[in-house]
């Protein structure tokens, strides 16, 4: 099932190729779309994994010891995605807030945050499994960040400082729950699994839940995510706002190293194999269902120092490329699903199940390789859409794509 994805609100996003150059000025703005483009391509490698190497399925952790190196570092990859898709979901709902009122801000979330939930139970559940009524809701990132996004359309009423308090608690502090396991018997089944727990939820007698993504770690994210905002406003120099970022990113990875050397808090331990390579996997592996604090200290830390990165380098072709992906995040999202779940039946039609139950490639380089083929010819419709948003800013269907 998917493992990461896209999408969020981006008010105020922009398609530098599309743009006046005063807008292309715009370099905060620009380095949001950028971060955003260039995950969502490392999300498309992983689901054409997910997709054609699924006789060749990781684990959460991933078994360090036991994975090939090939496929445990591409698997790594996409770990960022998620991180990033959901911090830079707070930050944009930040910068909307700057031309509305917090009411207004807190309506716009919601009514997003509930378009979310129903694109990921309809749309996105049935571009992974074909099936209508489908037998099993896979709760995953867009129901995240949909969650997320509601959540915080209540608590941005509060001091921002209170918020960001909030999320580093939640993030810091989760993982001590991670022993709390509910049973189906108990009231507290069905809240607890959506919060913190990895589970089935029969809805009726042919119908259930997996709670993929249990939301309370995110929502730390989020709020971290809104926290971070000011950085982000027009006041802020960008040299400044670069530094802050290039420290901040640092500091979560030395502190990652730290902690984790210590294997004492937040993730399951790490240990030392007699070969440098699997003790370093062994090292970096990290839950993800929900997200260790071992798991976001990096991931967090990387997307930061990427930030400022996309930023420093806004003049470059490659930036403003990246940042078309990123200025139509769920439009792509949708796009590549379908295609992606075109692809394999037509395969099955044509070739059958080659790997036990399923079609699959034979190797890894292939799912690079098609992973570069659709991240190119996904690209036009998706610069389509992108202008298409911007031009057409009296569709209000458009903003929530």
């Amino acid at each position: 099932m998917s493992q990461s994805s896209g999408l969020a609100g981006q008010a105020g996003s922009i398609s530098p190729a599309l743009a006046t150059p005063a807008v292309k000025a715009n370099t905060r703005m620009l380095a949001i779309d950028a971060l955003r483009g260039f995950v969502m391509l490392l999300m498309l490698i992983d689901h054409v994994r997910e997709t054609f190497l699924l006789h060749r399925q990781v684990t959460d952790p991933i078994d360090a010891l036991s994975v090939t190196p090939d496929l445990y570092f591409t698997r790594m990859l996409s770990e960022i995605c998620a991180p990033v898709f959901i911090f830079l979901t707070g930050l944009s709902a930040w910068l909307y807030s700057q031309k509305h009122t917090a009411s207004e801000t807190s309506v716009f979330l919601l009514k997003r945050g509930f378009f979310l939930v129903f694109l990921e139970i309809t749309f996105v559940c049935f571009a992974w499994n074909a099936e209508f009524p489908p037998k099993t809701l896979w709760l995953q990132v867009i129901w995240c960040i949909g969650i997320c996004m509601i959540v915080l359309a209540g608590l941005l009423h509060f001091k921002r400082s209170w918020l960001i308090v909030l999320g580093l608690v939640i993030v810091a502090g989760h993982n001590l729950f991670d022993n709390v396991v509910v049973g189906p018997e108990s009231p507290f089944y069905v809240p607890w699994s959506i919060l913190h727990q990895k589970v089935f939820i029969d809805i009726t007698e042919f119908t259930r839940a997996r709670t993929t993504y249990p939301v309370l770690p995110w929502i730390g994210v989020i709020l971290l995510g809104w926290g971070i905002g000011p950085w982000f406003g027009k006041d802020m120099e960008p040299a400044e706002r670069i530094s802050r970022l290039v420290k901040l990113g640092v500091g979560l990875l030395v502190a990652f190293v730290f902690i984790r050397y210590l294997n004492v808090y937040g993730e399951k331990p790490w240990v030392q194999t007699g070969d440098s390579l699997r003790t370093f996997m062994s090292f970096m592996s990290a839950k993800k269902y929900p997200p260790s604090l071992m798991f976001l200290m990096p991931t967090l830390g990387l997307g930061l120092l990427l930030l400022a990165l996309f930023e420093k380098l806004q003049d470059r072709w490659s930036t403003a490329t990246l940042a078309i992906y990123g200025g139509a995040p769920m439009f792509f999202y949708l796009l590549h699903l379908y295609v992606l779940k075109a692809m394999y039946l037509v395969a099955v039609a044509i070739w059958g199940a080659n790997q036990g139950a399923y079609y699959g490639f034979d190797n890894l380089p292939t799912v690079w390789l098609w992973s570069a083929i659709l991240g190119v010819l996904l690209f036009f419709p998706t610069r389509w859409f992108a202008s298409l948003k911007q031009r057409r800013r009296d569709i209000a269907i458009l903003k929530y794509l």
